[in-house]
This record gives structure tokens, sequence and C-alpha cells, in this order.
């Protein structure tokens, strides 16, 4: 290794020698260790938008988002609507529709027989709101909610429907929300990434989850968000090679980075230097990750109130609890996939399962995190990509029916954060298929997280091939109706 060192520092003529002679190399590859932003490359223009960060008095400093990929049915969740249950089997009127495009799985059917939940509904708490019977824990945490009814987006199918709400576009290549709030803002634990993902799978049918949402996109790859398994390693790699003591890990970390910093130095190229910073995070994570995820220090309470499945590694219920150890530790962004929410057909059955798998958990997590004086800066997001359709899909059947993707009007929840506690934000028309009070945007909804965590969604932005970017892409209001 030092040979290499030796031939790649001979390899200089006199003019490149006496130009880099004052950089001192030995203070370079030091210097990025202890300051991991000291070649980031970044132009002054970048610089000063990095400098007024936050750019007003933040009311979350992290987030815990719990996607329910496969998007679960607003009208089995939160949006009551008794018409649909006295209109079973007629048609969805065309004056509701007004011929709004539909996906290929039920744009050729003859008819669109209406189908009301299968489940009760009953009003809770302060807010009186209606919450489905299969969320009974949910209910006993509805006057901590914020519930949204009015969320809309433009995809249609889930993998660009699943994109577009962590990037802010449709298509790949863009940094997720994560990675912004970790180029943004960056980690409260310098042992621990600013953004960790969890998956966990449920018992219903199941969508793709793939690692271009939790991607840096043009951003540095020490932005990119670092996976958890539910193997006995829980980042991969992580442990030090066999018959390697952690001294001589240190001596070879230390020997890289003054290799990469000589390349740094020739090619300028500030690739090289997020690998080191990843080499030195990888080193730190070595301790603080087992710690971490130990639960069995965890008090009995705990495991009660969460349920025994969050001993299990992988599960959604170890997954929150691993989430708030995450969050507790200042980790900036950690979110969930929970696949299988996916009810084409056998909702009944299906979706019930979804719910039993997800309800303590997420309840237990707001309790969590309010008994331990957390939630007011931690800002939880429940929900998926798009809503369901008010019709069937398919034969209809009062216990086994099935709906269709619908993204014009879908629910979802959030608490914490400087969200409003114990209120019922927009209204669908008795149908609920159209918004007919307060519409939130996929990009509305981006901007009001950023603005919780301090960030005016317009200027945190990365200059990229000539444009500058950001993650509400060209559009985006912050609902101030939520806010505290």
């Amino acid at each position: 290794m030092e040979k290499k060192l030796l031939e790649h520092g001979l390899n200089l003529n006199r003019r490149k020698f006496l130009s880099r002679l004052s950089l001192g190399l030995g203070s370079a590859a030091l210097g990025s260790l202890l300051i991991p932003d000291l070649f980031r490359g970044q132009s002054k223009e970048e610089d000063a938008i990095m400098a007024a960060l936050p750019h007003f008095a933040p009311k979350a400093k992290r987030v815990i988002y719990l996607f329910q990929n496969g998007a679960p049915s607003q009208l089995e969740t939160f949006d009551y609507k008794p018409l649909l249950q006295k209109s079973y089997g007629q048609d969805l009127p065309e004056s509701i529709r007004m011929g709004q495009r539909l996906t290929g799985m039920t744009a050729d059917q003859e008819r669109f027989p209406l189908v009301g939940s299968y489940y009760d509904f009953q009003q809770y708490g302060e807010s009186r709101a209606w919450i489905s019977s299969i969320f009974p824990y949910t209910a006993k945490v509805v006057d901590d909610l914020c519930i949204i009814k009015s969320m809309h987006t433009e995809a249609i199918n889930h993998d660009p429907a699943l994109t577009f709400f962590q990037t802010g576009a449709q298509v790949g290549n863009r940094p997720s929300m994560g990675s912004w709030l970790s180029y943004g803002l960056g980690s409260e634990n310098s042992n621990l990434p600013a953004f960790c993902v969890l998956l966990s799978r449920g018992k219903g049918n199941g969508q793709g989850v793939y690692s271009k949402l939790w991607s840096n996109g043009f951003l540095d790859a020490t932005h990119q968000g670092v996976q958890f398994s539910n193997s006995e390693d829980p980042v991969l790699y992580l442990r030090d090679p066999h018959s390697m003591s952690r001294t001589e890990r240190r001596k070879m970390l230390d020997q890289i980075a003054s290799m990469n910093e000589l390349n740094y130095q020739e090619f300028n190229d500030p690739a090289i230097t997020a690998k080191v910073q990843q080499y030195e995070m990888a080193y730190r994570m070595q301790t603080a990750v087992p710690e971490i995820t130990d639960v069995s220090k965890e008090p009995d309470s705990i495991v009660k109130l969460y349920g025994p499945d969050c001993l299990v590694p992988g599960t959604y219920v170890a997954n929150c609890l691993l989430a708030r150890k995450l969050s507790e530790s200042g980790v900036r962004f950690v979110q969930l996939y929970h696949q299988g929410w996916d009810q084409h057909g056998n909702l009944p059955n299906e979706m019930a399962q979804q719910a039993k798998d997800v309800d303590q958990a997420s309840a237990a997590l707001i309790t969590d995190l309010k008994q331990r004086g957390l939630l007011d800066e931690t800002l939880v997001i429940w929900g998926g990509e798009f809503g369901r359709t008010n019709y069937c899909q398919g034969k209809i059947q009062v216990d086994n029916y099935g709906r269709d993707h619908h993204p014009r009007a879908f629910s979802i929840w959030m608490a914490g954060g400087g969200v409003k506690p114990g209120i019922v934000y927009g209204e669908t028309d008795e149908f609920g298929y159209n918004i007919v009070e307060n519409p939130v945007h996929v990009h509305d909804f981006q901007a009001t997280v950023l603005h919780l965590l301090g960030i005016d969604h317009e200027r945190l932005t990365f200059k990229h091939l000539g444009r500058r970017y950001r993650l509400t892409d060209v559009s985006g209001h912050v609902v101030k109706d939520i806010l505290v």
C-alpha cells in the first residue's frame, strides 16, 4: 500500500508538483476525515444555499415516514361514505367520473358498480373523525392525528406514483426526500447516517420496492439512504473482515483515504471524497448500529405497547420500534416501506389482515414518542401512493370485491412535528370520488414537510446539468391550515 502511494506521488511532473506543494497532501487527507465537507466541490452559490439552512425556526427535527406500499383504500380507512352503502350495485354516474382516465384493468369494463365498505365506521375523539373498525388502535390516538382526506396525485400506476411521492418526479434518477434532507440538514448523530430505510412485507398482494426510491440521484453518494436488513447483520458488510483487528481496520482506512485524496487532487472528482466519507461513516456505524438494533433491553411495557412481533426482525412492528430508536438517536429521516396493500380483489379479507399488521404498531409509535417527549419534534406520516375507486373492479360481491387505482382523492395522516393534532382536513364528494374542499397535491405535501423542518422548498436546490432542481419541481404550496 505504501509503495503504491510512493509510486503515485512520483508520477507528477514539475509543474504539477509546484502547483500542489502548498496544499499539503498529508493535511488534505487528514482534513477530509475530520471535516467531511472539506472537499465537496460546491459552488459559491451552493455554499450560500447551505449556509442559509434552516431558513427559519423548524417545528420538527426529524421524520418517520410509514409508507403503505400498494395504496390502501381510503374508503376502508378514513373516508366514510354511507351513500355507497345505499347505492350498492348501481353504476357510478357519468357526471361524477366526467370521463377521467382509468387504468387498463377497468377501462374496458361495461359497468362501474358502486360498492361501500365491508367494514363499519365510528367517530372517535374530540375531532369526531370517522375511523374504520379495522383500525381500533389508531382510533385510540385519533386526537394526535391530522387526517388529510383530500390528497391527490398525477400518477395512476404504482411505480410512477410511488416514485413521485418519494422524489417529486415520476421518473427515476432524482434524489428522494430523505436524500434532500440529508443534503440540506445532515444528521444529528455523526455515527449514524441521516437517512435510513426499513422494509417489511404484509400478507396482502404486494408491489415492488426498489432502491431508486432511496437514491441520492445527482446529489453526493453520502446522501443515499442506508437500507437495514433483518439478517444477523442489519447493515451488510459493516463488520470487519475476519482476522482483521479494529486497529488494522483503522490503518487500512487511513491508507485508502490517503490514496483517494491523491486521486482527488488529480481528477477533482467529488465522488472520490464521497467514498472516503462513506468508509468513515461505516467505521463509526460499527459501534452505533449494533447497539441501536438490539431491542433485548427494551422494557416489557414497550413490548406490550407494540406487540410481541416487535422482537421479530423485519416485521413492520419491529421496524416501527427501530424507527423510534433511530429517530431518538438523531437520524434525520427514517423511511419504512410496508408492502401488501394492492387489493384489486379479495379486499375484505386481505385488507383486514394488512390493517392488523400495522394498526397497533403505528399507534404505539405515536404513543411511544409522545411519552418520551419526542412527538412534538418528530413528524410521523402514514399513507400510500394513491387511493382506490368507489366502484368494484370485476365481479361485485358483498364480501369479495376489489378496487382499482384512484389518484383523484385519497387519505393520509400526519402527527407531531408542528402539525395540528385532532383535525380532519379536506373533503371529498358523497361518492368519495372527487375532492370538494381543500385539495392537497403531492408537491403541496412535500413543501409542507420541508417547511416543518425549517426549509423553504423553493430555496433548497441543486444545480445539475445546467438546471436548478428541487424536491417540489416547479410547484407546491405549504398547507398552512394544518400547521400549529
